[in-house]
């Protein structure tokens, strides 16, 4: 039985591609990968994740971007579209476009049935590489689950799980404290 092999694309070909495209694209070495559509619960989560964030940071030297912004995880392997980032100070670019960011403190993904698995396997392993990131929330959108990564002052990256309406987000980096119930709000689990 002959089989075909997956095409290989360049980190400067999927650029290439996912600036000219209508629908965005993540990439993980040498694959194109659709972003796929989000459901109620998925955007519900997100919007509330990001004005939580947005409310926190409007004092500080940090900002929230959506998932409309492109982070460079490494040039030659790893391009994604977190679904809330935050950066603090200066926006660094990948390149002169000025479209793709390198320099995120802090990512969320929200998780559904069809990303889970990359979302907590090779994508958790290639932001835990990023030099300026210190904290990463992975957000279940079909039941109450937090799992927050925080990288400690050595460098070395801890985790809590979060699983009650009842507890409270504390990013270690910022202090911000977030009860569950303002993440989850609206959201039927």
């Amino acid at each position: 039985m002959a089989t075909h092999a997956r095409p290989y694309f360049t980190p400067e070909q999927y650029l290439v591609f996912d600036r000219s495209s209508d629908n965005r694209h993540e990439y993980f070495f040498g694959d194109i990968i659709p972003i796929e559509c989000g459901t109620p619960a998925h955007a519900r989560i997100t919007a509330n994740t990001t004005a939580a964030f947005v409310n926190r940071l409007s004092t500080t030297e940090c900002a929230a971007y959506s998932s409309s912004l492109r982070v460079c995880v490494d040039t030659k392997t790893a391009y994604v579209y977190p679904d809330l980032s935050v950066v603090c100070g200066e926006l660094k670019f990948s390149d002169a476009r000025q479209d793709t960011i390198t320099n995120p403190s802090l990512i969320v993904e929200i998780l559904s049935p069809s990303t889970e698995d990359r979302d907590l396997g090779i994508k958790a392993r290639l932001y835990w590489k990023i030099a300026s990131l210190t904290d990463l929330l992975f957000i279940d959108q079909d039941k109450v689950w937090i799992e927050y990564w925080f990288r400690e002052p050595g460098g070395k990256w801890d985790r809590q799980d979060l699983e009650s309406l009842t507890d409270t987000l504390r990013i270690a980096s910022s202090g911000a404290e977030i009860p569950l119930t303002e993440i989850y709000a609206g959201v039927k689990l």
